[in-house]
């Protein structure tokens, strides 16, 4: 069986996540969406409500599933027989930090292989701080997240 892990901090899902768990779930007999927290951000939904979120996006794919983990991607890939990290990127950017995190993740488990994905065209713009923007200001964000998602994004930042 050939598993894969998609980590991420997803606050929130966006509509470039979901391409990207919807074309890996295709390749692979399992994938895990991880929900990882990321020390220099300030999250807007807490860990379980992502997951909730992510799950209820995903339910249609029946080879994906959620964990949240507080630790190191790559430890919990090597604790779980994970060979395989996806990490998405959307611009030279994303490049520079997914470079780096590559030759960091390697030295600690060099099993676990890096693919790198590409948002489909129409979602290579879209991140989640500028989805918390857009929103911050009332500004539609139904091109940008599943759809299933819009109302309960747009309450969280209700002024």
């Amino acid at each position: 069986m050939i598993r894969a892990c998609y980590p991420g901090s997803f606050d929130p899902l966006s509509n470039g996540h979901l391409d990207i768990i919807e074309r890996i779930s295709k390749h692979f007999d399992e994938v895990i969406i991880l929900i990882s927290n990321n020390i220099k951000k300030n999250y807007a939904f807490t860990a379980n409500e992502r997951k909730e979120m992510i799950e209820m996006c995903t339910k249609h794919l029946n080879n994906v599933k959620t964990v949240i983990y507080d630790g190191l991607v790559v430890k919990y890939c090597t604790d779980n027989k994970i060979d395989i990290l996806i990490r998405g990127m959307r611009n030279i950017h994303d490049y520079e930090n997914e470079f780096n995190l590559f030759q960091f993740n390697r030295d600690l488990a060099p099993n676990v292989e890096t693919f790198l994905m590409l948002p489909s065209t129409k979602n290579q713009i879209v991140s989640s701080s500028a989805i918390k923007e857009l929103v911050s200001f009332d500004s539609d964000i139904s091109k940008y997240v599943p759809k299933e998602l819009v109302e309960l994004i747009k309450e969280r930042f209700k002024h």
